[in-house]
């Protein structure tokens, strides 16, 4: 075995020496029955460069053998996977997880205080059972609770697709005569001026230049906003997806804690609420915190801004007021007004030439009364002229004023 000379090698108390791998589900594969070689202080660490055991196996059917890469105090410094350098709890590289989570990395870089502060971080591991969130201060710091952003961003089931061979390269050459029989893939390589394809272990481990986290972060640069309104007078924001196990109290535990909310108004039926707020920065502010991040009793919730009601159509210097009428588009315009030789005759009858009765029919005899002038207002019926005779008064056994 060929260590380096540092202070490693005069030091054999650390070591490491374990019984089983920290390892990701993605890692293990999805065979349950699996075979696991193991050799005591196979291989230094990449990290701390120190002597630790290597474990190997196979994650499954055409898969290609995989073994652990650095030792388990420097994965459970970082709450990793030995082998993948992943985040255990997210599967998300570690550069993604510590800007999102404001993580700042205090790892020594220097051999000598890098050796001293591994050998700090063995003893707190040992006090605490090897729990990643007790440890306290620096990268070993790591929240327990579920963050909304990196849920969205995590893969909600395993990967097994990252442990296929590696790219025969005798068959980018035309050269390879194994056919079905050779354990590597049969594929064209990716692009040499990839930046996927040049990855290093160490400034994945130490979250800086990771090409994957770049990618990741661009992804989430992308996604879609949720821009404020421009009527400075909305600050209420519509709280949708919700079912009958959310209540009100449910709502407010989520929305106090962004400002004073003045309403909470619960539409069970239509299955969303209404949260109004007293200032519209708080509403800004819980507009930015909850969109496509807010989950609530397992149910992710639908955020979107209100609509203003009292200042729609408003006159200037009336607030509350009704402006001006718009016609609503597609429906039929205004009836013409009938011929002037219609206007008032319920029975259909000639005009008479004195203007004042026209004969009976059928033993009626209609009251009739000399027809207004045009734009005349008739008391009692409202502004406009009589067009049709169903707003003729007399039809309602009602008089003329001049005849009572």
């Amino acid at each position: 075995m060929a260590t380096s000379k540092n202070t490693n090698t005069y030091n054999r108390q650390n070591w490491e020496d374990s019984e089983f791998p920290i390892l990701c589900q993605t890692c293990l594969g999805e065979n349950p029955y699996l075979r696991m070689v193991k050799e005591r202080y196979g291989k230094e660490c990449k990290i701390c460069t120190r002597p630790f055991t290597v474990f190997r196996w196979n994650p499954g059917a055409k898969m290609r053998f995989k073994k652990t890469e650095v030792c388990q105090t420097c994965a459970k410094i970082k709450n990793i996977c030995q082998t993948c350098l992943l985040d255990l709890e997210y599967g998300l590289p570690v550069q993604v997880r510590d800007e999102v989570l404001k993580i700042k990395d205090e790892l020594p870089t220097s051999d000598v205080n890098r050796e001293y502060y591994l050998q700090q971080m063995d003893a707190q591991l040992a006090k605490t059972d090897g729990t990643v969130s007790a440890l306290g201060g620096g990268v070993g710091k790591i929240s327990t609770q579920k963050h909304e952003m990196l849920t969205k961003l995590a893969r909600t089931t395993p990967y097994y697709k990252r442990n296929r061979p590696h790219i025969c390269s005798f068959w980018v050459k035309g050269e390879c005569k194994r056919g079905e029989e050779c354990p590597y893939r049969h594929e064209r390589p990716s692009d040499p001026d990839d930046p996927l394809s040049d990855q290093n272990i160490r400034d994945r481990y130490y979250g800086v230049n990771d090409p994957v986290a770049d990618k990741i972060m661009k992804r989430v640069s992308n996604l879609p906003t949720l821009d404020p309104p421009e009527d400075p007078h909305i600050t209420t924001l519509y709280v949708g997806g919700l079912d009958e196990t959310i209540n009100e109290f449910d709502i407010k535990n989520n929305f106090y804690q962004f400002g004073e909310v003045r309403n909470i108004t619960v539409v069970q039926k239509q299955g969303c609420a209404f949260v109004q707020y007293t200032k519209r920065s708080d509403a800004e502010t819980a507009a930015k915190e909850t969109f496509n991040k807010l989950v609530i009793k397992g149910k992710k919730i639908t955020i979107r801004w209100g609509r203003s009601q009292g200042k729609q159509g408003a006159i200037e210097g009336q607030p509350g007021g009704s402006g001006p009428m718009v016609p609503v588009p597609g429906l039929p315009g205004a009836l013409p007004p009938p011929p002037e030789e219609l206007q008032n005759n319920f029975f259909g009858l000639a005009p008479s030439t004195s203007g004042t009765q026209a004969p009976a029919v059928l033993g009626i005899i209609p009251y009739m009364f000399p027809r207004p002038p045009a734009g005349a207002v008739v008391p009692g019926m409202g502004p406009g002229a009589i067009h049709y005779p169903s707003q003729d008064p007399s039809r309602l056994g009602s008089t003329h004023p001049s005849q009572q």
